[in-house]
């Protein structure tokens, strides 16, 4: 057979490579063989898959006299390229044991060659690895030419291991279309991979781009769920999700009609129109992803019948319950076919709105909570306070009338800061304000038996922290502490700045502090523990240390920021 002739049928025998190749390289055997480090279990299947090429290659061979031309050195220089060093020996191995069981006056030089190919792949794949060029140790052309030396080394071989004239003529005929069919073979076989990677690689990265714009643009759109005031919501992000996504229209339901819509067909699919479409209604009462493709799942607009739209993505939204609340739709007009990215973007839209609704719900909740935590604190004013408060005020009068007056208003701010605190938030010196009405009417009460201490700085007045705070502290620290003693009872009341904390400390002069069983201890110092810590997290809220009938301190621990000031 003359050169030309063989070089063609070689790579006839080459073109059934590539079409395996094909049909390789989209599966989860081969992608993950295209990154530079692999692990063992990939290694295992580069060889396994190498292995059987160097085997198809020979068996596809043909024989001239008694030797092989051969398309074998594409599996063995591919299997060191993609393994690495080891896997090209063990494929070399595996190929060259296999060609030497067919016998013949070359077996053994050819089984040498094999081996010397694979581990040429695998040097080159060392090499290029060591210069740091992982990126390009997979290039078409470089990986070619590596299988021409391969293949020029397995001819030298053939030279030095037949030493009898005749094999002159055997290299002669078989060099050439060898060193064809192998090295073009070999680039367009990882033509083939590189190109697969690429593709995936560019899905990827289209996908995760729309996913990514998406999220951001309708980030918080849906927080307040299907309120009065959804639909212009509603309508700015069916617009976002049409715009990243590309599809022919976008259209939100709730349960019973439709909200909002954009794109083909706009002009008849009007918001308010109620739902008669069978698809969406099933979507809805089974909470289940629908897909209308038009041919295996027959689509039409249930509006006007001409409607161009063939095809749809139909996707339930759910609440913390998991009962469906509405629906995302995705169309396709017959003009093009409904990506599998798209399908998978609706989907993946449908969890992000839902997760949404979801936590603009958590977070009412969370604020409805909150405010109910200070409408129980407000609750909270002690009625035997506010009956000590009238007998006090009762005695005062008699002895006192302009020391009464004051004690009223005293009395009067306290229970007004109490009800009208206009928000959850409030600054120190309103606090403290609040402390000192409440202190006035005690002092009036427990007269030279309780003393007061304010240590303050003025730089701290203006940090803000949460109402009623500071009140409850100072009323536990009377009612449960000063109040029992039979002398004199002192609170101190100071703040301080510890790196970026603030420290509240209220102070007296007990020590009769007992740990409360565990969920006991007074509702409302426990509930300004728990909201610090709810709001500031668990490195903040409060400290209680005691020394029996010396003092107790309750230190709250707050975040400070100058700017906050």
């Amino acid at each position: 057979m003359n050169p030309v002739a063989l070089s063609l049928t070689l790579l006839q025998q080459t073109c059934v490579y590539l079409v395996v190749a094909y049909l390789l390289a989209g599966t989860r055997i081969f992608i993950p063989l295209m990154h530079v480090t692999i692990r063992l279990p990939q290694r295992t299947a580069c060889y396994v898959v190498c292995s059987l090429f160097c085997i198809m290659g020979t068996y596809l061979g043909l024989h001239i006299d008694d030797s092989i031309a051969h398309t074998r050195t594409i599996g063995s220089v591919l299997g060191g390229v993609l393994g690495g060093p080891v896997v090209g020996l063990a494929v070399g191995l595996t190929g060259g044991l296999h060609r030497y069981s067919l016998g013949g006056s070359s077996a053994l030089p050819c089984a040498i060659a094999t081996v010397v190919g694979g581990l040429i792949g695998g040097g080159y794949h060392r090499y290029m690895i060591g210069r740091g060029k992982a990126a390009t140790v997979f290039r078409p052309v470089p990986v070619a030419l590596v299988t021409l030396v391969a293949i020029v080394v397995e001819m030298a071989i053939l030279l030095l291991m037949l030493k009898a004239p005749a094999n002159w003529h055997l290299v002669e005929q078989i060099a050439i279309p060898m060193g064809v069919a192998n090295t073009l073979g070999a680039g367009m076989f990882m033509r083939i991979l590189v190109d697969r990677r690429k593709l995936f690689e560019r899905q990827s990265t289209v996908f995760s781009t729309k996913a990514l714009a998406i999220a951001a643009r309708v980030e918080g759109l849906l927080r307040e769920g299907f309120d009065p005031d959804a639909s212009a919501r509603a309508a700015r992000l069916v617009k976002v999700i049409q715009e990243e996504s590309g599809v022919g229209a976008v259209a939100m339901t709730d349960t019973r009609q439709l909200v909002a819509f954009t794109g083909i067909g706009a002009d008849h699919h009007l918001p308010g129109t109620v739902i008669e479409s069978a698809l969406t209604l099933q979507a809805i009462e089974r909470n289940e992803v629908v897909y209308a493709d038009g041919n295996e799942v027959p689509y039409r607009c249930s509006i006007p019948p001409k409607c161009s739209l063939a095809s749809c993505l139909i996707i339930p939204l759910t609440d913390e319950e998991n009962q469906v609340i509405g629906t995302i739709k995705l169309y396709e007009p017959r003009s093009r076919l409904f990506s599998n990215i798209n399908r998978t973007l609706g989907e993946g839209i449908g969890r992000l709105l839902s997760n949404q609704i979801l936590a603009g719900r958590y977070l009412r909740q969370r604020e409805m909570l909150q405010q109910s935590e200070i409408k129980l604190l407000q609750a909270q004013i002690n009625p035997h306070f506010l009956f000590n408060a009238l007998n006090t005020l009762i005695s005062v009068i008699r002895r006192d009338p302009e020391r009464a007056c004051t004690l009223v208003f005293s009395l009067s701010t306290f229970f007004r800061s109490n009800l009208k605190r206009p928000s959850e938030d409030a600054r120190l010196i309103e606090e403290l304000a609040h402390v000192s009405s409440y202190l006035e009417i005690e002092q009036a009460r427990f007269g030279d038996r309780l003393q007061v201490e304010f240590d303050v700085p003025d730089r701290l007045q203006h940090v803000r922290l949460p109402a009623f705070s500071l009140q409850p502290v100072v009323e536990n620290a009377i009612k449960h502490g000063t109040s029992q003693l039979l002398g004199i009872g002192r609170v101190r009341i100071s703040a301080r700045q510890d790196g970026n904390d603030l420290l509240l400390c209220v102070e007296d002069n007990a020590g009769l502090y007992k740990p409360p069983a565990e969920g006991n201890d007074g509702l409302g110092v426990n509930l300004v523990r728990r909201r610090i810590a709810n709001r500031y997290g668990a490195g903040y809220g409060m400290d209680i240390e005691c020394e029996p009938e010396v003092m107790t301190r309750v230190t709250l621990r707050l975040p400070f920021s100058p700017s906050e000031l």
